[in-house]
């Protein structure tokens, strides 16, 4: 979970709702505030893909290291 909140990209994309909560309470409410809230979410969630894609590619290149240090030992 630390992983997700000390992240710059998802505390960026998360701070990032300021604006979207602003532009709901002063603007208008039509089809571009729908658009508004659906881009934010995309782009909290792809922050989110992005540190969990990362941390996926680190486990996989450690294992990798762990099974050539096997293959060694034989």
């Amino acid at each position: 979970m630390r992983k997700y909140l000390m992240n710059a990209s998802v505390i960026s994309s998360v701070t990032s709702a300021w604006p979207v909560f602003r532009a709901t309470r002063t603007g208008p409410r039509d089809w571009r505030l729908a658009l508004l809230w659906a881009s934010w979410g995309i782009g909290v969630a792809l922050a989110i893909g992005a540190v969990s894609q990362r941390d996926e590619g680190i486990r996989q290149e450690e294992l990798e290291r762990e099974l050539r240090k096997a293959a060694k030992r034989k």
